[in-house]
């Protein structure tokens, strides 16, 4: 017989406050746990060999047909498994109708050096980006368009947030990702043998006439200030993504997919 989880009913328990905390980055940073919500993105965790911590049950969501066999799951891998009510889970989540599973994960921080990048691969490089909603959706774009890995390059916003594991819809856990410098980013890519290609308003060609079908690493830049003078420089490559209207510029989000799927229409969708 499966033991039940453990009820928590007061917002004062101390592992309710660290979860509701987790919005927070210096809780996430103090702590090393980060949120995702819904049984598909705790399973997802789960099957890809990431360490879950804690999961909380919400009391409405105890009964579905799904949960003795996460819970399990979630036991067997060490983690706490604890059912509260609908309003701590929504206090959690900060939402009125939150998920009926959400889990707490160990963060994993891998220096860029130890990416293992060959000469045929394609990179997404993200310089400075501030949106966790944009950053999570390149995940997500970088996972279906099968990209080898994602860098961020100086300070870029948490990957961990609670709003870049929504956006990344489970990719935060697929997509392999790394922080470095840009002098590091430079040594990196050197190394190994990546051509580095970056979207500038200053490219002369269009994005759809560089080659990225050999080793290539995309080159994004800061949504308002883009890549610096300094960085173009370095790169070996800077093109256009054509536009006409009133917009003078596409979200970063949507650049990075136009780049990406180039690049991989280019290698044949392979």
């Amino acid at each position: 017989m499966s033991i039940p989880p453990e009820i928590i009913s007061s917002s004062s328990n101390p592992l309710i406050k660290t979860l509701r905390g987790l919005e927070r980055k210096k809780v996430r940073a103090e702590t090393g746990l980060f949120l995702a919500e819904g049984a598909r993105l705790v399973e997802q965790g789960l099957d890809a060999g990431w360490d879950l911590d804690s999961l909380v049950v919400s009391t409405s969501g105890a009964e579905r047909g799904f949960m003795p066999a996460l819970i399990s799951k979630a036991k067997s891998g060490g983690a706490r498994v604890v059912q509260v009510p609908d309003r701590l889970a929504g206090q959690i989540a900060r939402k009125d109708n939150p998920q009926a599973v959400i889990g707490a994960f160990r963060q994993r921080h891998k220096p860029l050096g130890e990416l293992d990048a060959t000469a045929q691969d394609l990179w997404v490089a993200l310089y400075e980006v501030r949106d966790p909603g944009n950053l999570g959706t390149i995940l997500r774009t970088a996972d279906c368009a099968g990209i080898s890995g994602v860098v961020l390059v100086n300070q870029c916003c948490d990957p961990y947030s609670v709003e870049a594991v929504r956006a990344s819809m489970g990719s935060v856990f697929d997509v392999e990702f790394a922080h470095g410098s840009i002098e590091d980013f430079a040594s990196w890519s050197s190394n190994a043998g990546l051509s580095v290609v970056a979207a500038s308003v200053k490219g002369t060609a269009r994005h759809t006439e560089i080659d990225m079908k050999r080793g290539t690493v995309i080159l994004m830049g800061n949504e308002q200030a883009g890549i610096p003078p300094d960085v173009e420089a370095e790169c070996d490559t800077l093109c256009l993504i054509p536009m006409r209207g009133g917009a003078d510029s596409l979200n970063l989000a949507q650049a990075t997919a136009i780049m990406t799927y180039e690049a991989w229409r280019q290698r044949d969708f392979s």
